[in-house]
């Protein structure tokens, strides 16, 4: 699913990507897997590569995990505030964060309607 669509079923705003939004919102996000956790360490012994990430982590070591993983993107929930350094790195590395109000259960029971 494209990003830009995934974002609007999700109810989510982009937090990072505003400078190539068009050319980011055309990349295909894949559903096969969603990970939720806020543990870095849980997160990179656990998840799968390209997974969608559900957390409520905002600084700086979320985009090194999400890196060495190949996250497809980040979801950062309840309504957290995306750190400035966090969004820098995001945009430089090509991994989109969404952001939205809703907690990681009620994105995780969308995405599995969406798969």
């Amino acid at each position: 699913m494209r990003l830009k669509d995934l974002s609007e079923k999700l109810n989510c705003e982009m937090a990072s990507g505003n400078e190539n939004f068009e050319e980011l919102s055309t990349i295909d996000i894949p559903i096969e897997n969603v990970y939720i956790g806020d543990l870095l360490s849980v997160v990179m012994a656990k998840a799968k590569e390209q997974s969608i990430w559900l957390t409520i982590q905002t600084h700086l070591n979320v985009m090194a995990v999400a890196e060495l993983l190949d996250m497809a993107c980040i979801i950062v929930v309840e309504g957290m505030e995306v750190e400035d350094q966090t969004i820098k790195k995001s945009n430089e590395l090509h991994i989109p964060i969404l952001k939205t109000k809703a907690s990681a259960y009620e994105i995780a029971c969308k995405l599995h309607d969406l798969s």
